[in-house]
């Protein structure tokens, strides 16, 4: 894992300010504290911060082909490698190294841009070819990578692995988008494309940027994309089976390191299918790391410690108080832009904990999104066979008017929360889901910003990311349609941005198995009834892992990776809370209606409503106004 940055001239060949590249480079040393390399000619830079994991020796980069002619710099892993190697090598390409970066530039001579389809792995990657002069930016299937670019108003493009290289260079602008800001206060965070910067961009998912020096600007191509395409099935049993030698294969890949390598263990059943399966395939036994909790609502050790238990791992635990919040602060230089999951705070806690004792961990990242696990699944199929007795004409107006008059019910279990439900049955299936899944509601962000930032979005709103995604999706079927839309979103922009940051915060190299693309591509053409099964999800996996897990591990109910924030802002982070969102700084930007926040910080710590979702997502706004942007409390101009 590393960290990569660099400057393109593209529209003539100027000279590349060394000491700016290598700025922006070192921006990024926690990404790779092993070592560091500039290369510069005219009209190009790139930087790149290693994280020694496979070739310790000869890996260094940027890294050439054999003339010089083309160079790369690599973040990720090329996992089947060694396969490519000798099919290069027969077309009379000849490596220097024993790393999987050099196959980059001998693939990119042999196949040009279609090479990109033929690496499995996880990878962002620049490539410069001086004979063509061409810059080649790549990002992997899922996004486990991240890659951020813009175009200068000096011509220059600009690309780094974390928006904080970019910020280096004097000609970025840092003027905040609206529609970034109506996005992050309904998701959480900023989902792809777009940041919460105009004009700087994430690079999506799949997705290739080729630059010719002196053309027009390109567009983003797209390489793959999830294929949903049916697979047959002759019974349950053959099912299992395929599964369990594709997971032990993608599993296999992905303990290749010349470094100690383990596995996060949370007790769940993802983290125990990928550490069963090492076990399984290890001569020696896998480390493993867990996190638990002083608050036993919030931890699972004892799930974690029966697997460690069965396959004697060599397991590490850690304990986090209650009261953890001390990293408050630090998330938002972690992040750079505005990211509101707290389970931001134990994932950086285990993140630390594991590289106490290895360089790279395995984790179960993407089980949910792609076996069908998470509890919203079996509440939108509930909720889309409703819509499917009435039309939406007739829903709209009926569940509507109920949504308005039920009262609501945070305190109460789910089944009872029937506001929810009713407002939900008055949308759209995409509307539907993007109302589940926000962690402000529509009418929460009426409320939430002022009239002339409403004034500014004209109109704009979240949904339409789910709306322009649902568009493409390769499937007809409800339930596969809204896990396609969560791999787009919340997998990309949730859930592996967090653990990217936390992990390289570290100098941690994480690989998702589950995200392997044939392994993933195999599952998605599964029937829907073998991911969730009445209201059982991840039926096809659990199924698969009875004779490797405890029954406890595989069917309790599932908890997720939580902190206890409502607690938090009526007890320590109280007079924190109440100072962040009736504070200067936020009032500043004039994003905000200040008699609304106020509200919300009164009925939250006097205990009438549950409101701490919505104060985590404003203080993690404020946090990256003052840690990222810099801005001082008493500072009055506009964000």
């Amino acid at each position: 894992m590393c960290g990569i940055t660099g400057i393109f001239d593209t529209q003539g060949s100027g000279e590349v300010s060394s000491e700016l590249l290598h700025r922006m480079n070192e921006t990024q040393f926690h990404r790779g504290p092993d070592e560091g390399g500039l290369h510069l000619e005219p009209g190009v830079g790139l930087g790149h911060r290693r994280l020694s994991i496979i070739d310790l020796s000869t890996g260094q980069q940027p890294l050439f082909n054999e003339d010089g002619s083309v160079v790369v710099v690599f973040n990720g892993e090329i996992y089947n490698f060694q396969e490519l190697v000798p099919q290069l090598e027969a077309l009379g390409h000849t490596f220097r190294t024993h790393s999987d970066t050099e196959v980059i530039v001998h693939a990119w001579e042999a196949w040009g841009e279609a090479c990109v389809g033929r690496f499995r792995g996880m990878f962002a990657f620049a490539l410069w070819d001086r004979k063509q002069e061409t810059l080649f930016v790549v990002r992997d299937r899922f996004g486990v990578k991240p890659l951020y670019y813009t175009f200068l108003d000096t011509g220059e493009f600009i690309f780094g692995s974390e928006l904080k290289s970019l910020m280096v260079h004097p000609c970025m602008t840092r003027d905040i988008d609206p529609l970034a800001v109506e996005e992050y206060f309904a998701y959480g965070y900023v989902p792809e494309p777009r940041t919460i910067f105009k004009r700087v961009y994430k690079l999506p998912p799949g997705f290739t940027l080729t630059l010719k020096r002196g053309q027009a600007r390109a567009l983003p191509k797209q390489y793959w994309d999830m294929p949903f395409m049916p697979v047959a099935v002759k019974d349950e049993a053959g099912a299992i089976d395929e599964l369990v030698e594709r997971m032990k294969e993608s599993i296999r890949l992905r303990m290749i390191a010349d470094v100690p390598l383990g596995a996060f263990l949370s007790g769940g059943v993802d983290s125990s299918a990928v550490v069963a399966m090492m076990a399984t395939q290890s001569k020696t036994p896998v480390n493993t790391c867990s996190i638990g909790f002083d608050d036993p609502a919030y931890n699972e050790v004892e799930f974690a410690q029966q697997v460690a238990d069965r396959y004697h791992t060599q397991h590490h635990v850690e304990t986090v108080a209650a009261d953890d919040f001390s990293l408050v602060d630090k998330l938002a230089e972690v992040y750079d832009e505005p990211y509101a999951d707290s389970s931001a705070l134990p994932t950086y806690r285990v993140c630390e904990l594991a590289r106490k004792h290895v360089k790279v961990a395995l984790s179960g990242d993407g089980g949910d999104e792609h076996f069908a696990g998470y509890r919203r699944y079996r509440w939108f199929r509930y909720e889309e066979r409703m819509r499917a007795v009435m039309p939406l004409m007739l829903r709209r107006p009926l569940f509507g008017t109920l949504g308005k008059l039920y009262p609501k019910a945070d305190w109460a279990p789910k089944v009872f929360r029937a506001k929810t439900t009713f407002e939900a049955l008055a949308r759209d299936t995409v509307e539907g889901y993007f109302h589940g899944v926000s962690l402000l509601s529509d009418a929460q962000r009426r409320q939430l910003f002022s009239p002339s930032f409403k004034r500014e979005l004209q109109g704009y709103q979240a949904v339409e990311v789910l709306r322009r995604h649902a568009a493409v999706a390769p499937t007809d079927d409800p339930l596969s349609l809204v896990q396609y839309l969560d791999m787009k979103t919340y997998l990309v922009g949730d859930i592996l941005t967090k653990v990217d940051r936390a992990s390289m915060a570290h100098a941690l190299e994480v690989r998702e198995p589950l995200l392997d693309h044939e392994l993933m591509g195999w599952v998605s053409g599964l029937p829907v009834d073998l991911k969730l099964r009445g209201t059982e999800g991840k039926y096809l996996l659990k199924k698969a892992m009875e004779p490797y897990l405890p029954h406890d591990v595989l069917y309790r109910k599932k908890m997720g990776f939580a902190v206890p924030l409502e607690a938090w802002f009526r007890g320590p982070l109280a007079a924190t809370i109440r100072n962040v969102v009736l504070g200067e700084r936020l009032a500043s930007t004039g994003l905000f209606n200040q008699g609304y926040l106020r509200q919300v910080v009164e009925a939250h710590q006097s205990g009438r409503r549950d409101y701490s979702v919505v104060l985590w997502t404003v203080l993690m706004f404020d946090a990256f106004l003052g840690q990222v942007l810099g801005m001082d409390e008493t500072e009055r101009q506009a964000a």
